[in-house]
């Protein structure tokens, strides 16, 4: 049987990465989303080395609020490590992992809790509606499906980091030892009781998307040399198929020359299965480096992510008297629950305008 919302502590992270226009938009709407659904709250911002104020708006926040805690990483590490750094900071019952970005609607939370209640420990969301451009929907629907079909473990179609974790389960990914990560597969991995709900994925809030296309082929790549040993399989089957082709080559080749009277054919033809077969064994030879280099990364066993600072970090006693303290501060009266409603509305309302005028042709989901 689940606690009441009342009484448990719900820990927000948000990776930030030169997010400075939406910060204080993001915090007022997460704010209230938790605050909605009646338990107390931690907000935990991770700035991933950002270089466009985000920094000092970051610190403004932590010394207005005391439910806010900053983790200034050394340098821009990526989202995934800003997403590992965040998680094992977090002190809450539950944890609400979501981008800053705007594309995640905090609002969801309700949804998501009332999965948790019903016994999930994992309520993860569907991303539907997505609003990239056709040809990049129809790239990511591909990778989603490739990994789903030849991952080793049940990975979710369609699914990002948008997510609710029960505190013992995020304590089992935080454990995970691997220095390349890929949050959505590692989240399948551990198990527990997981349930995807969609939800709508909105816009960047200004259209300017913070991870290229080739950090993207390199995230994908992570995905799939992490959780399936497929392409290492591909290429048994291929020398299988080398195997059979020469055996029919060296067969055809026997026959003109002991029955027939027929020329082996000449230099064209072995020049061309030559290259073939050498182009082959390089493919292979590099699919064989991937999973080597990844190793040797493992083994080195550099930290995913270096910590310039934190602010508003405590241990974890320290941590839950503070957060009982900032509830205590904002006690919610009626009177308050209709003003924070009003202003949740027009924060929805404001995102939703600004979605509209900045969303350009080429807009790409972080």
């Amino acid at each position: 049987m689940r606690r009441p919302s009342n009484e448990i502590v719900i820990s927000a992270v948000l990776p930030v990465y030169n997010e400075a226009g939406v910060l204080l938009n993001i915090f007022r709407r997460v704010r209230l989303a938790i605050k909605a659904t009646g338990a107390r709250q931690e907000i935990i911002f991770v700035n991933d080395g950002s270089s466009d104020g985000s920094e000092a708006i970051l610190d403004q926040l932590a010394a207005d609020n005391p439910q806010v805690r900053v983790l200034h990483l050394s340098r821009n590490f990526g989202h995934q490590a800003a997403v590992q750094a965040g998680l094992a900071h977090a002190q809450g019952d539950l944890v609400l992992l979501m981008d800053s970005d705007m594309q995640d609607a905090p609002e969801a939370l309700g949804r998501f809790l009332l999965q948790w209640q019903a016994g999930y420990d994992v309520v993860y969301a569907i991303r539907s509606h997505r609003q990239e451009p056709l040809w990049k929907r129809c790239l990511f629907a591909g990778f989603h499906r490739t990994l789903a079909a030849i991952a080793n473990t049940p990975i979710a179609v369609d699914a990002g980091n948008f997510s609710l974790i029960d505190a013992r389960v995020v304590r089992e990914i935080v454990r995970l030892g691997e220095r390349d990560r890929y949050f959505p597969g590692l989240r399948c991995w551990v198990g527990f009781k997981q349930k995807g709900i969609e939800i709508r994925r909105l816009a960047r809030y200004d259209g300017r998307p913070r991870v290229s296309l080739g950090g993207l082929w390199r995230l994908a790549k992570t995905a799939i040399f992490s959780f399936s040993t497929f392409p290492l399989a591909v290429f048994s089957l291929i020398g299988y198929l080398a195997l059979a082709v020469f055996s029919m080559l060296s067969g055809y080749s026997l026959y003109c020359r002991l029955f027939t009277e027929l020329a082996v054919p000449g230099w064209t033809s072995h020049v061309l299965i030559g290259s073939f077969f050498g182009a082959v064994n390089a493919l292979g030879i590099s699919m064989l480096g991937e999973y080597v280099a990844r190793i040797y990364d493992q083994v080195r066993g550099r930290p995913v992510y270096l910590v310039d600072r934190g602010v508003n970090l405590q241990s974890g006693a320290e941590s839950t008297a503070t957060i009982v303290s900032a509830a205590i501060e904002e006690d919610i009266t009626h009177e308050q629950l209709l003003t924070d409603s009003a202003e949740l509305l027009q924060l929805i309302e404001e995102t939703a305008q600004m979605s509209e005028q900045n969303e350009p042709s080429d807009v790409n989901g972080y």
